[in-house]
């Protein structure tokens, strides 16, 4: 068993370090989300649901373009300084918006770049705790790593409560705190890869665009996109659909009085509940394509996900019913994000750094269409019926490119890869 085989191999405190990292980085990136009512009803004159969904897409779309960097990064000085700078740039930033809010939209907007610097440490945690093991295990390793996005469900349990309680400027507050606490941690615990175990290849602008010629790393851009940018477009955009969509039905949870702010903290809950599917069970995705092959494993991870988004378009109009359609969807994308990178290391193995920002941009950038989408969806139609359409049919695109290569993966680099495609 892949787990297992994990006990003496590698380097565990680097994994549980990069685990930590990429949590609360991920917990603070997308913290807009959760806070976008509470934000918006203190911005002069109000936002439209699609500059909402624009609020919520720019730390997805700067967090997807900051990852190339970062990638750029870990392989010139390695992921440890990368982690700690970057690290150190949004606690500064978390801070700065506990103590002087925004006074605009335009000042919202530039605090999500810098929360965008968060959501780039894709490209800093998952090398560097893939650094460390061989190839038969980068599913399960890089699932586990990857799992930190789990992070996000912290944001909508505990902020929509927090923002109630002292307002929404004390989730900053408490985000820099705790990301300053983890950036302590990850000092302390966090190694890079000595030379015997991983040699770095520094690379040259010229090599991303040697990768960008390359064919697979398109395929590899649009499974991600698909994916990732399913799964984090989502959870950013969670709250504001539930609260849209069903906030009057929420009274069923069990409240006596529900006022607005109990809809926000309640809606919180049930999102945080399908966002955890998608987070805790990506490791499970990575390990099922361990054992069957990440092809195998996509076609069924995105079939159940286009099937899903065409029937909750469709059909579902029920409160409960559309928690378990978002479970499944979320569960689905969580386990073919780490079916997608059980197959990245095995293609690219010499180039994981650079190729897990580039791929990770991909993916923050079909998150950020994902949201903005949403957002414009709910503000011309008064509803999201067109937006989950148009998702579905992304993704049988994507079903359709994985029949198209997966062939050619299977009898050139994939006889040598070391791992089942």
């Amino acid at each position: 068993m892949a787990l297992a085989e994990l006990k003496g191999k590698g380097h565990w405190p680097t994994l549980l370090a990069s685990f930590l990292y990429f949590d609360f980085s991920f917990m603070v990136w997308l913290m807009l989300g959760p806070l976008a009512q509470e934000i918006t009803a203190d911005i002069p004159g109000g936002l439209t649901a699609g500059q909402i969904g624009t609020m919520i897409a720019v730390p997805i779309f700067a967090g997807a373009l900051l990852r190339i960097l970062l990638g750029f990064s870990v392989d010139r000085v390695g992921a440890k300084r990368t982690a700690l700078v970057a690290q150190a740039v949004v606690v500064t930033g978390l801070f700065y918006a506990y103590l002087f809010g925004f006074q605009s939209y335009d000042a919202l907007l530039a605090m999500g770049v810098i929360l965008g610097l968060a959501g780039a440490s894709f490209a800093v945690a998952l090398p560097q705790a893939g650094q460390w093991y061989p190839p038969h295990l980068q599913g399960v390793v890089l699932g586990i790593a990857g799992a930190g996005n789990i992070g996000v469900v912290i944001d909508f349990l505990f902020a929509p409560k927090i923002a109630e309680i002292w307002g929404w400027q004390a989730v900053f507050g408490v985000g820099g705190t705790l990301s300053l606490i983890i950036l302590i941690t990850y000092f302390f615990m966090a190694k890079d890869a000595p030379e015997d175990v991983y040699k770095p290849n520094p690379k040259k602008l010229s090599d991303y665009g040697r990768l960008l010629k390359d064919r697979d790393t398109w395929w590899f851009n649009l499974f991600y996109a698909v994916s990732f940018g399913g799964f984090v477009g989502f959870a950013g955009y969670m709250k504001v659909y539930l609260m849209n969509e069903y906030a009057i039905d929420m009274k069923a949870f069990g409240l006596d009085v529900l006022d607005e702010e109990n809809v926000k903290v309640v809606a919180g809950y049930f999102g945080a509940l399908c966002i955890f599917a998608g987070a805790v069970l990506r490791p499970v995705g990575g390990y099922i394509a361990d054992r069957v092959g990440g092809v195998k494993s996509l076609y069924f991870f995105y079939g159940a996900v286009a099937v899903l988004a065409i029937f909750n378009a469709l059909f579902v109009d029920n409160f409960y019913l559309a928690i378990l359609v978002l479970f499944l969807i979320m569960a689905n994308l969580g386990m073919a994000n780490g079916a997608v990178f059980q197959l990245v290391p095995q293609r690219f193995g010499k180039d994981i750094g650079i190729m897990t920002g580039i791929i990770g941009a991909a993916g923050g950038l079909g998150g950020s269409a994902l949201a903005t989408m949403l957002g414009y969806t709910k503000q011309a139609t008064d509803g999201y019926m067109v937006g989950f359409i148009v998702f579905a049919v992304v993704v049988l695109i994507a079903i359709s490119g994985v029949s198209f290569v997966k062939t050619r993966w299977r009898t050139t680099w994939g006889v040598n890869a070391g791992g089942k495609i």
